[in-house]
């Protein structure tokens, strides 16, 4: 199904043909003087210097062969040489019956359906999730949901660091409290306890009391070292203790994505591509692609055209070690030959820019993917507290992703316990509240252009009124109402059928719904979920004030409260279909 916009572009750009101009001139936009017209052209005025003709007298003559067009209600020139346009009613009502029956309601699917790996998430095994997190998630989450909504193949990877230094930490700590486990006799052949001798708390413990003793304790740091060593050796039970270290982490990190409504498609880690990189270094050196610098092993990858310093990607250390260059280009070798994405989106800090620009380029320079392979950095900005720095708890520590939940959730729980208006039982106000917490968190986060740092001000993102989650889901939740009283009433949504518009504000609302298409094609072509966010606040205030200014269910003429509810239908289901791309959902009530 065509977009709106372009409907109205094809036929203006037909007008502009037949007086013999270029029909290109004839894009229409959405008019930025809403006072004076609904859509407009600009482009007698991009014609008048190479016509050598007054814009003015362009306009005149487009507006001509316009004149009777079922598709305008008004074509008007206005100085220097401005087309402006109103939409007829039957035309828009027209356009919104054929997108209720479409599918998708009328989003064109690609021809050639591309596979898109987003590689979003990050965290560290052994430690627990915290508010760094957040972000990474929420907008991967968020754009994979709209590549997948746009008839994409799409594989989201969580990415685990879980092979590094890190791990020799945790167990050279546990080799401190408990020398006696059998995983550390290497000279044990028995099987191993399918138990771990350890619990996620104890386990959150141990690494930073590692880190911190590492940093003071030379020894001590030499220890882990020489633990990782082994386990990436391949030493039976420095593998098996860390089999229990990422079954017992991997558990409680799906527990709390779960809260969130994330999902991941592959738990992969580093670890997955350990025993890729020796043939990939061999690949890379045999080709003349890699080569010696102070000891470590590196890829020039600074271009003639750079206007900054592009320091060479290095592959491995001087002792040999391998760096996350190398467990990440390895990640996208394997990526290549297991999956051969069209695109591979990382959505990670912006601040790690520069990095990525080396691997890209190193990646690319190392044909580890093709030519036409889309390689695309999506960095996102901090967040943080209200007084502009990284958001902390109160003692100064990094917060939890846990326990900022936990604590958003009361909150909203309380505040609906509390209210006068609505009585619903603890069981439905604890569910209604956790999908409220989310709404405003996720909805605070992707409001905002994802490259920009932002405040995170719970205050703010929970209130019912203003650009935020909880005003999106009370809008919804107004629809519902009214839904559900109309059924009582014996109406049937099924037969409900939309009519002309015969208000405004009835008008406003169903051409803001006419712009879907255009709003999710435009949010998947520039990864940009806060595309969204700003259509279906639009859209909410459209709504509401329709809502403030008509009668619905009180209305007499049944054919005109029917055609109503059927826009409140359309409304509800683009509603809902958005808020699920950003990655939460409405109760029935509030």
């Amino acid at each position: 199904m065509e977009k709106f916009l372009d409907l109205i572009s094809k036929e203006v750009q037909a007008a502009f043909g037949a007086a013999g101009y270029e029909k290109e001139l004839g894009r229409v936009t959405v008019s930025d003087r809403p006072d004076r017209c609904e859509y407009q052209c600009n482009g007698a005025l991009a014609g008048a210097r190479k016509y050598k003709k007054a814009p003015m007298i362009i306009a005149e003559e487009v507006a001509a062969n316009l004149a009777g067009n079922e598709i305008f209600s008004q074509v008007e020139t206005a100085a220097p040489g401005f087309l402006n346009l109103k939409i007829t009613e039957a035309f828009l009502s027209g356009y919104l019956k054929e997108m209720s029956r479409h599918e998708k309601f009328g989003l064109e699917m690609p021809k050639a359906p591309e596979t898109i790996m987003i590689d979003y998430g990050g965290p560290n095994v052994a430690k627990p999730l915290h508010v760094g997190h957040l972000r990474s998630a929420i907008i991967g989450e968020s754009v994979k949901r709209i590549a997948r909504y746009m008839g994409h193949r799409v594989i989201g990877d969580i990415h685990l660091g879980d092979w590094g230094l890190q791990m020799g930490l945790i167990m050279t700590e546990l080799r401190e409290r408990q020398p006696s486990l059998i995983y550390f006799d290497e000279s044990y052949e028995g099987e191993y306890p399918q138990e771990a001798p350890f619990t996620i708390t104890e386990l959150e413990e141990i690494y930073p009391a590692a880190s911190a003793k590492s940093k003071e304790d030379a020894a001590y740091k030499e220890k882990a070292m020489e633990a990782t060593f082994k386990l990436q050796s391949g030493v039976r039970g420095y593998r098996a203790l860390w089999e229990h270290i990422i079954r017992v982490s991997v558990s409680d990190l799906k527990k709390n994505y779960a809260r969130l409504d994330v999902e991941f498609d592959l738990w992969k880690g580093e670890s997955d591509v350990h025993d890729r990189i020796p043939g990939m270094v061999s690949y890379m050196k045999e080709n003349g692609y890699a080569h010696e610098s102070d000891g470590a092993l590196v890829v020039d990858v600074k271009e003639e055209t750079d206007t900054r310093e592009i320091p060479p990607c290095m592959i491995l250390k001087s002792d040999g070690a391998s760096l996350y260059n190398t467990t990440d280009l390895a990640t996208i070798m394997e990526r290549m030959e297991q999956i051969a994405p069209d695109q591979m989106i990382y959505v990670v800090d912006k601040r790690q820019e520069l990095y990525f620009e080396q691997v890209f380029r190193c990646a690319r320079k190392t044909a580890l993917v093709k030519p036409e392979t889309k390689l695309k950095f999506l960095g996102f900005g901090t967040m943080n507290g209200k007084d502009g720095k990284a958001f902390k708890t109160r003692e100064g520590g990094v917060m939890r992703l846990e326990t900022l939940l936990n604590d958003i959730n009361e909150g909203m729980y309380q505040r609906i316990a509390d209210s006068a208006q609505q009585e619903m039982p603890p069981e439905e106000a604890r569910r209604t509240a956790e999908q409220v917490a989310l709404a405003a968190v996720k909805y605070g986060d992707l409001s905002n252009q994802a490259s920009k740092d932002y405040i995170f001000d719970m205050e703010k993102f929970s209130s019912s009124e203003g650009d935020t989650g909880p005003y999106i889901l009370y809008t919804i939740a107004r629809i519902k109402s009214i839904l559900r009283k109309y059924q009582q009433q014996g109406g049937d949504l099924a037969v409900a059928a939309l009519r002309e518009a015969h208000s405004t504000a009835e008008k406003d609302l169903m051409m803001k719904l006419a712009g879907f298409q255009a709003m999710i094609e435009g949010a998947f072509a520039e990864t940009a979920p806060h595309k969204i966010c700003g259509y279906i606040y639009d859209l909410a205030n459209a709504f509401n004030r329709f809502y403030h200014e008509t009668k619905i269910l009180t209305e007499e003429e049944e054919e005109k409260k029917a055609s109503w509810i059927a826009l409140l239908v359309l409304a509800k289901e683009i509603l809902e279909t958005c808020i699920d791309l950003l990655g939460f959902s409405a109760p029935e009530r509030m």
